[in-house]
């Protein structure tokens, strides 16, 4: 039991990550995948969780917070982040400004065939836009998160972690 315990990506690992970064907003849109996830992020006091109801938003808004001074960061699947891709160009890459987008890489799978299309495609997409990403997958792993918000910092564009493990510790 303990060693399957260390092997999923716990949802107080982001969190402590996002603090450790000093994330202000978590842009996102709400679904029973990260429902304990959510339930965390409305817990703290020093983020503010920002609901929107379609991901091509995420991008606009994180502008809006990082033009006041602000650290959000999108949360969001590799679906809605290809639905996003517009704004994504235009709002993200454009715009010249550092930020993080945490991606449910749903489909994915390290074990072999990858039934659903979105998985095939995502990595595809990110290379496409020239955006780089970390694979997050477990508790071991979420450092990770940090290597991307100093990269974004650095570089002033955006930066996505892929949530390989389909938040199996994120929903209880």
């Amino acid at each position: 039991m303990v060693q399957q315990q260390a092997e999923i990506l716990r949802p107080e690992t982001l969190i402590d990550e996002f603090k450790k970064n000093g994330v202000t907003h978590v842009i996102t849109i709400p679904d029973s995948e990260t429902n304990y996830l959510y339930e965390l992020m409305l817990d703290e006091e020093w983020m503010d969780v920002v609901p929107i109801s379609r991901e091509g938003e995420a991008p606009s808004t994180a502008l809006g917070l990082n033009i006041a001074g602000k650290t959000p960061v999108c949360l969001i699947q590799n679906t809605g982040m290809m639905e996003a891709g517009d704004s994504i160009r235009g709002m993200a890459l454009d715009a010249g400004f550092p930020l993080v987008m945490i991606v449910g890489y749903r489909g994915w799978t390290r074990r072999g065939a990858t039934p659903d299309s979105v998985a095939k495609y995502t990595e595809p997409f990110l290379n496409a836009f020239g955006i780089n990403y970390y694979l997050v997958e477990h508790d071991s792993d979420g450092d990770r998160i940090s290597e991307a918000f100093d990269e974004a910092r650095s570089t002033k564009r955006p930066v996505v972690v892929l949530i390989g493990d389909e938040y199996h510790g994120f929903n209880r």
